[in-house]
């Protein structure tokens, strides 16, 4: 539980109090009791403000709590939304190590000045919400507890603005969460139907409509990429409809790449890599939670979620490199690895999607290529489209939310590495240099006329260390951004639900 009270600092309390200094002895606050208790910090020469440097006083005389946690922002020309954020974390992080069940925020009111002091204190409150999550909680024995109450504290002015802004960041970074959870479930609790079921009871929860198809419909749909992948598993595939607001507009629609696991197929994964593969579905987290948090925001926007499950196994029937398969619509594709699964079930789900509900604008999220974490390294994302508009919104969207993201190019000469002789698309180019970009031209080719974008997030989708404010394991990566730009005006100027 996270609220914003107005500033007092002088009651006694267990809880542990962060203060953030700048590097420069330009102090934040302006409260007198804050101003000397950062200077007699200073003078023990262990502190200096740095970014990211720390110091825990313990029952200072200057304030009420028993234990404040100072945390260094670096430069204050350099302190922006996303270094509060990380700031925030790491201290409700530290918090959890102190063994604290509560802590308290002192937000600096030199930084919620100007225009910028509601993202100041957006930013607060997520680092918060973000850095109580905790990937061990169920362990018998874990190493710390989330904190039962975190309290930001504001000047009195800003305690109105403030709870309104807790309270659409605890439904955003709550949906967030959910998709952390979803992820970081091993793959024996998850298989298609189990997190099926999972994702559609919390969707129900928060009004979304819910539609389901099983192994029997998808034949009926023909989406014969899909079931491809799927056969070689004894865990059937489901295809997940999540929908969110009126239809009296053209909706966004959002497709999330679900497979539950990815052992390679026929061109098995080798071992080492084999053991975050239950990540795979990551696309298909964010996509849930981000209709989920949609919901919960009453966000006023038609919106559908489009969620392809399966798990992407070897056996007897898996399907074979060499083998010919037909997609959605017709188009044959020619599997040239079946470790290339992801892109020919995003491939149904795209085409399927754009018929059906004809959209003004289409989105996926996927954890495609190995490619993109190595052109932009595990902490940015890639962006592509053809429309110049949609991608730009994208990536402020993730400028805005500190999702990082990276454009990325479409060029037309690239197709010509995935031009089969004997079917329409080979799934796997000719070439292996340009994996990322090959991989979206391969997913365009099965869109027609909408406004579309790919985001891949093979990178920073799933974490081995821990960051300021998430554990090792999942992320929830994009959940935000994709939330920040459903609450722009993403679908051109009017509102009309296309560009221009």
């Amino acid at each position: 539980m996270i609220t914003v009270e107005p500033a007092a600092f002088g009651r006694k309390t267990d809880d542990a109090l962060l203060l953030l200094c700048c590097e420069e002895e330009r102090e934040l606050y302006r409260d007198p009791r804050l101003l000397r208790l950062l200077g007699r910090a200073r003078t023990l020469g262990e502190f200096r403000g740095r970014r990211d440097e720390e110091l825990v006083l313990y029952d200072p005389p200057e304030v009420g709590p028993r234990r404040v946690i100072l945390r260094g922002l670096g430069r204050a020309e350099a302190a922006d939304p996303e270094s509060l954020r990380q700031a925030a974390g790491r201290a409700v992080r530290r918090a959890q190590q102190m063994k604290r069940r509560a802590a308290a925020i002192a937000a600096p009111e030199e930084a919620l000045a100007g225009a910028s002091g509601e993202a100041a204190l957006q930013a607060l409150l997520e680092g918060g919400v973000l850095g109580n999550h905790r990937v061990d909680r169920e362990r018998a024995e874990r190493e710390a507890e989330p904190l039962a109450r975190i309290r930001l504290l504001v000047p009195e002015a800003l305690a109105g603005p403030g709870r309104r802004i807790a309270r659409e960041v605890e439904a955003v970074c709550g949906a967030q969460l959910l998709a952390r959870d979803w992820v970081n479930l091993p793959a024996n609790e998850k298989p298609p139907a189990r997190l099926a079921a999972r994702i559609a009871r919390e969707a129900r929860r928060a009004g979304l409509a819910v539609e389901r198809y099983g192994e029997a419909e998808l034949r009926r749909l023909k989406m014969g990429a899909l079931l491809a992948v799927a056969r070689g598993s004894a865990a059937r595939p489901v295809l997940l409809v999540l929908r969110h607001g009126r239809p009296r507009r053209p909706p966004a629609v959002l497709v999330g790449k679900g497979v539950v696991f990815d052992a390679g197929g026929i061109n098995l994964k080798t071992g080492e890599s084999l053991a975050d593969m239950k990540a795979d579905m990551a696309g298909a987290a964010a996509v849930a939670a981000t209709l989920i948090g949609a919901a919960r925001l009453g966000l006023e926007r038609s919106l559908v979620g489009v969620i392809p499950l399966v798990e992407n196994m070897l056996s007897g029937s898996a399907m074979r490199p060499g083998d010919i398969v037909t997609g959605r619509g017709g188009k044959r594709i020619e599997i040239g690895n079946t470790d290339a699964e992801g892109r020919l079930i995003l491939a149904d789900a795209l085409a399927w999607a754009e018929e059906r509900f004809s959209p003004a604008v289409l989105v996926d999220v996927a954890t495609l290529t190995g490619a993109c974490v190595v052109a932009l390294g595990e902490r940015i994302a890639g962006v592509f489209s053809p429309q110049e508009d949609l991608g730009r919104a994208l990536l402020e969207a993730g400028r805005r939310t500190g999702e990082r993201c990276w454009p990325m190019p479409l060029p037309e000469d690239y197709r010509e590495f995935l031009k089969s002789h004997l079917a329409d698309i080979r799934n796997l180019p000719s070439t292996r240099a340009g994996g990322a970009i090959t991989a979206a031209l391969f997913l365009q080719a099965f869109v027609g006329r909408t406004p579309w974008a790919h985001l891949d997030i093979a990178g920073p989708a799933f974490q081995k260390q821990e960051s300021a404010f998430c554990g090792p394991g999942a992320t929830g990566f994009g959940v935000r951004l994709l939330l920040d730009w459903l609450r722009g005006e993403p679908f051109g100027p009017k509102g009309d639900g296309r560009d221009g």
